[in-house]
Order: structure tokens, then C-alpha cells, then sequence
């Protein structure tokens, strides 16, 4: 068999950009079970709710949904169970430091595999206040605005000539 190559999105956590300012990211390892890399494969994970936590110099995903495998046994995971990050010991270090200070979190942006090996991307946050959110929305909002502008007047000059 051919090895696998690239990279094939499994999850990806959209709110996370709409409810945090990301500072940092991160590329690191998960350590998983047989069974949760057999339902990954199928396509099916959810990081809505999770974030990382720094427990004795080790990190851990929290709340990461992955959902039983349906041919599993009695050796199936259980779907949200804590998942071991592997990160280099100075990239643990830093974001415990910066986890610390207020209004700081770590979350999960997306899940993915890259050339075979299951990889979840991180980033250190600061969470938006509301105004900050709507700000957001409006730039958004206003930038397609500009967009659409943009585009119809293209058109009409293209009818034109």
C-alpha cells in the first residue's frame, strides 16, 4: 500500500476565530487508540467545545468529541475522553507561561491528518469581548459589501466593452 501523503481536514473549529483573538498556533501530535484513529479516518470529530490544559508539564486536549467506532468491541474509547498533546517541552513551557495570564486560553483550531499521522492544530487565544465580535461581523459584512461592489461594476464594464 501506498504511503499517505498531504494533508485531509478531519475537524475544524470555526467559532474559535469568531470568539478568540489568536495569538499563537501551533502543529502538534495526539496520542489516540486504535479505535479513535478508525473513526477519524471516517471523517467524524467535533472540537466545539474543547480547549487544552496544562497538567504537569504534559498538555492534554479536553472535551474533544470523537465518536465511537461502529465495528469496534469491547476495546472501543470512550468519545470524550482526555487526549495527550505532543509538543516539545519548550512549546509547553511557553504556553503554560502565557496560559497563565489573564483571559488567556489554549484551543483547538483544527484536526486533521498530515502524511498518515493524526495532527491537531492549537493556538494560544485571548477571548473577544462582545463589542469585539460585532466589530468583527461589521468588517466582515463591510468587506463583502466592497466585494460584491467591486464585482458588479466589473461586470457592467465587461457588458459595456
Amino acid at each position: 500500500m501506498a504511503k499517505e501523503t498531504g494533508r485531509k481536514l478531519i475537524a475544524q473549529n470555526k467559532k474559535a476565530r469568531h470568539d478568540y483573538h489568536l495569538l499563537t498556533t501551533y502543529e502538534c501530535g495526539l496520542v489516540l487508540t486504535g479505535t479513535e484513529v478508525k473513526s477519524l479516518r471516517q471523517g467524524r470529530a467535533s472540537l466545539v467545545d474543547g480547549f487544552v490544559h496544562i497538567d504537569g508539564g504534559e498538555a492534554w486536549l479536553h472535551n474533544v468529541h470523537v465518536p465511537e467506532y461502529s465495528q469496534g468491541t469491547w476495546t472501543n474509547h470512550s468519545a470524550r475522553r482526555k487526549r495527550k498533546l505532543l509538543l516539545h517541552r519548550a512549546e509547553i513551557d511557553k504556553l503554560a507561561s502565557k496560559a497563565d495570564e489573564t483571559g488567556h486560553t489554549i484551543v483547538p483550531l483544527s484536526l486533521y491528518f498530515k502524511d498518515g499521522r493524526a495532527k491537531v492544530e492549537i493556538a494560544l487565544a485571548r477571548g473577544k469581548k462582545e463589542y469585539d465580535k460585532r466589530q468583527t461581523l461589521r468588517e466582515k459584512q463591510d468587506r463583502r459589501e466592497a466585494d460584491r461592489a467591486i464585482s458588479a461594476a466589473r461586470r457592467r464594464q465587461r457588458a459595456k466593452g
